[in-house]
């Protein structure tokens, strides 16, 4: 590819990548309840979502799209509500993402249910396939094959976006630590709780 265009692709996405949003708050969120290691599940459903919306964005399916948004709806509300659920449950420091004080004879969040909450709040955000639609066509060199240009683009989308859901993971975590200290549980789970019901609704209503 060219050299010019990477050089100005890599900074351009990686503070996209950055900057707070549902997926990255989600990653905070799972980092300070079931610790980075589990959440990676999260982020490879997250991942997939992205690479899913990218390559449909550069092939124009996602302007399609855009130009209906009901298409959107569904997967939407039932995600928003699915998420604002889950929220609610750790706010009331039930369920199975919810931090416990006695872990015995609780039953974790399966890899499915982690990987499925990542790829639903990848793929059912607007914002998102719009982002795409705008910024990853320039990119694109007309003259060049385009299945090699999207393989080099998404490997260095996907590879920034995983950098950064850890960098968000991990101050969860540090934030977990910190609440640790003082030993309660309740208070790090309506942390929690409240976050990820503020993703479920901006999910919802974005």
């Amino acid at each position: 590819m060219n050299l010019a265009l990477l050089s100005a692709f890599i900074p351009t996405f990686f503070f996209v990548s950055i900057t707070p949003g549902m997926c990255m708050t989600l990653a905070m969120t799972l980092g300070m309840t079931i610790g980075v290691k589990r959440a990676l599940w999260m982020m490879l459903g997250e991942l997939v979502g992205v690479a899913t919306v990218a390559i449909l964005s550069a092939i124009g399916v996602a302007a399609l799209l855009l130009n209906y948004p009901s298409v959107f709806m569904v997967l939407k509300y039932i995600g928003g509500a699915y998420l604002a659920f889950v929220g609610i449950q750790m706010w009331l420091s039930k369920g199975k993402m919810a931090i416990k004080s006695d872990a015995i004879g609780t039953k974790p969040a399966s890899r499915f249910d982690l990987i499925s909450q990542g790829f639903v709040t990848a793929i059912a955000n607007p914002k998102g396939w719009a982002f795409f639609v705008a910024l990853l066509p320039p990119f694109l060199d007309a003259s060049r094959p385009l299945a090699s240009q999207l393989t080099v683009l998404i490997a260095i989308i996907l590879t920034l976006e995983f950098s950064c859901l850890l960098i968000y993971a991990t101050g969860g975590r540090t934030l977990k630590s910190i609440l640790m200290q003082s030993g309660n549980v309740r208070i790090m789970n309506r942390i929690a709780g409240t976050l990820m019901v503020g993703v479920g609704i901006w999910l919802a209503i974005g």
